[in-house]
């Protein structure tokens, strides 16, 4: 045959047919493969040499003699209830093959998207042969398993392949020549297994691989049938549904979690036909309901079963009732506070309820900007979606993606259907995008134009889909000084700044820590099973002097770990030297006033305060065994300032 060398080829080649004079030229082009000779002849079909490749990066032994067996016994039986969908309807043809294939020397196999073997069926003497290498009912024949094969090609390439002879990278199973070709799910083109006819090298023939295709095929055609008529059931309950209440919109979602029909008042998830993100067969039906995306609740999920089985799921939103116009009004008592500061917060962000228009809602790290957030959204209408996203807690080059969608193989690493992205999963209703300070410039500009235009396209794809939602946005930062420094368009912050709200610190919250330490002894007591302890005046005292860098969040995080590393009753004011060393305690450096005086405090506040530091130096001298160095760390001040503290205590060390 005329030879072509490794050097200079593309990879991967068009599928051709071998010849079987060439297995002689096929093997010593493989044994020069594997020794790296760089001017190894290889086969005509460069699709084998790619998997040549791929099968040595993977590391596979090319002595192999035989694939793994990842399923034996019960095993194998639990293997195949779960694809029993995929056997079933594969069923009527497997059994045609049976009957066809006896005395031929050739078998039939049926995978799953894994490359297991679920079904063999044919030529019996061949059969046992297959049995030898593991190529029956729970033998693994993926290309990370044994390397090059008909099955693990057709998986690794999604294309049909047929693999002959000395051209599998294995030596064990040269002595077999295979056809594949890959089923694909209707409607979502997800790979759902491989039919494969396997033999030894004399049964290799042209049209092998054909009837695969063909298999597959019909395969292919009995599930799309078989889904269809589900839908039409799924359809037929949603319109009993509609007849009996009053809803304002309605999801069907078929066992393969696929969105079968969608109306009314409900969140764009992704297009007819495709997979509901994080649904899908591989779990009951009946489990879907904590699986939800972000849009859809829990309480609208009902289950559909027909003749004891669950065919797919509907999903209800209610109409809006009276009742739930009531309840929309407590939709703010997640926020505590009674402060004056607290108060006036509170007060603005009501007035922004129902508005379709952007808030910028502005605060240090801890202060609840997302409590506000949801206060904004749930008081108008808790029916409609609320989806939150952290612009600094994703890859600046996956946010795009998080924001937008994308289609299916837009980028290395897209899931292989595609997927709706935030927007669209907010569609109708609001979208929470935090820290929106660290969004990439490249990507402000696009923002800016969902937000004017109303109108997202997904990676890979060049479909307008059309959006109705509110943007609420949430940073640390003062975008303003962003602007001056180039981090942040002006432009960008003038759309989605047309109201602003600035929850309080907490330190700015007078009267707020106490009724929040009672919150959080209660609740996190109660969430852990621990008893309440007390604070006392001194403690809650100290606690309200205390500057709280980390706000509200720190102050959760302090009760609760007072709550689990002592079970005495009272908290004493020692064990608050630990908890609170991320910032002094009482303690002042020397060009500062107490903090006591630096909030206006009265004469007898400061003087409680003294007592309060006296008491935390004690108590961290002693942690530290004596070491004023240690001790002086501890407590967030100069050796030279605890020297001057103790002196100033007449204090005994």
């Amino acid at each position: 045959m005329a030879e072509r060398r490794l050097s200079g080829i593309r990879l991967p080649g068009p599928i051709s047919i071998a010849r079987r004079s060439d297995a002689a030229d096929t093997m010593e082009a493989w044994e020069r493969f594997l020794t790296g000779d760089p001017n190894a002849a290889i086969p005509a079909r460069n699709f084998v040499v790619a998997s040549w490749m791929r099968s040595q990066q993977l590391g596979i032994n090319p002595t192999g003699r035989s694939a793994p067996l990842v399923a034996r016994g019960e095993a194998v039986d639990r293997l195949r209830r779960h694809h029993a969908d995929l056997i079933s309807a594969a069923a009527k043809v497997f059994a045609e093959v049976a009957d066809i294939f006896s005395g031929s020397r050739s078998i039939m196999l049926l995978t799953n998207n894994d490359g297991v073997v679920l079904d063999a069926v044919g030529d019996r003497h061949t059969l046992d042969q297959g049995e030898d290498i593991h190529l029956t009912r729970g033998g693994s024949w993926s290309e990370d398993a044994i390397g090059t094969n008909g099955i693990g090609t057709a998986l690794a390439t999604g294309r049909p392949a047929q693999v002959h002879a000395a051209e599998h990278f294995c030596e064990g199973i040269k002595a077999w020549t295979c056809a594949a070709a890959p089923i694909f799910e209707p409607g979502t083109g997800a790979m759902l297994g491989v039919v494969d006819i396997s033999g030894p090298p004399s049964t290799y023939q042209r049209n092998n691989l054909s009837l695969a295709v063909s298999t597959a095929r019909q395969i292919e055609m009995v599930l799309a049938e078989r889904a269809a008529n589900e839908r039409m059931r799924l359809l037929e309950v949603c319109l009993d549904r509609i007849s009996e209440a009053d809803v304002a919109g309605m999801v069907a979602i078929d066992r393969a979690g696929r969105l079968v029909h969608r109306t009314g008042r409900v969140p764009s998830l992704v297009e007819l036909g495709q997979r509901v993100p994080g649904l899908d067969g591989s779990s009951a039906v009946e489990d879907w309901a904590a699986r939800l995306p972000e849009g859809l609740r829990a309480e609208w999920f009902s289950p559909v079963t027909v003749d004891g089985r669950a065919i797919g799921a509907v999903l209800v939103v209610p109409a809006r009732t009276r009742s739930v116009t009531a309840a929309n009004q407590g939709a703010f008592d997640a926020i505590l506070g009674r402060s004056p500061a607290m108060t006036e917060a509170l007060g603005r962000a009501r007035q922004l309820v129902g508005k379709q228009v952007p808030v910028l809602i502005e605060g240090e790290t801890g202060v609840g900007k997302e409590l506000f957030a949801r206060a904004i959204h749930f008081a108008h209408d808790p029916r409609r979606p609320f989806v939150v996203l952290n612009c600094g807690a994703v890859a600046k080059d996956l946010l795009a993606a998080e924001l937008f969608g994308h289609v299916r193989g837009a980028f290395t690493g897209a899931t292989s259907e595609g997927r709706a992205g935030r927007f669209e999963l907010a569609n109708g209703g609001t979208l929470c995008l935090d820290e929106i300070g660290e969004l990439p410039l490249d990507l402000q500009p696009i923002l800016l134009r969902v937000l004017e235009e109303g109108v997202i396209y997904r990676l890979g794809d060049g479909q307008p889909r059309r959006v109705e939602v509110r943007l609420l946005a949430l940073t640390n930062r003062t975008l303003l000084d962003e602007v001056a420094a180039g981090r942040f368009r002006r432009d960008l912050y003038h759309r989605i700044s047309v109201t602003r709200i600035r929850p309080p610190a907490l330190r700015e919250r007078q009267g707020d820590v106490e009724l929040l330490v009672e919150h959080f002894n209660a609740a996190l007591a109660d969430r852990h099973e621990v008893p309440r302890r007390r604070f006392g005046p001194e403690v809650l005292r100290l606690l309200a002097a205390y500057h709280w860098p980390g706000n509200v969040r720190e102050l959760r995080n302090v009760v609760e770990s007072l709550l689990l590393m002592s079970d005495t009753p009272e908290v004493r004011l020692d064990e608050l030297a630990a908890g609170l060393s991320s910032e002094p305690i009482g303690l002042a450096p020397e060009t500062s006033t107490s903090p006591g005086l630096e909030t206006g405090a009265s004469l007898e506040t400061a003087a409680s305060l003294e007592t309060t530091e006296r008491a935390a130096i004690v108590a961290a001298v002693r942690l530290c065994h004596g070491n004023l160095t240690a001790a002086a760390k501890s407590l967030g001040v100069s050796r030279s300032t605890l020297y001057r503290k103790v002196e100033r205590y007449r204090l005994q060390i």
